[in-house]
């Protein structure tokens, strides 16, 4: 579960078998513990929606604040970059 801001969103797009898809940015910015000390934790992170989800979630604009759970994956067999695909999200 990651908390964040839409900081940037592709819009709603279609794959070439019909899947409705959503590609964003989040930013996420949280003070955490580490080594018995706080820490100010600050990354943008790469998003995906698919189906029913990316349709939900298809008017979505920047500054548009949201809690997302999901699970992390290579963007493609070529890339090694990761990206969060969205199981289930909470708009605030």
């Amino acid at each position: 579960m990651i908390d964040g801001e839409v900081i940037e969103s592709e819009g709603l797009r279609h794959t070439p078998a019909g899947l409705a898809r959503l590609a964003f940015r989040m930013r996420h910015t949280s003070m955490q513990q580490e080594a018995g000390m706080q820490r100010q934790v600050q990354c943008e992170v790469p998003a995906l929606a698919l189906g029913e989800m990316a349709q939900k979630l298809g008017s979505m604009q920047p500054g548009q604040l949201l809690r997302a759970e999901g699970f992390l994956a290579q963007r493609s067999l070529k890339s090694t970059q990761l990206v969060l695909h969205i199981d289930n999200v909470t708009l605030k």
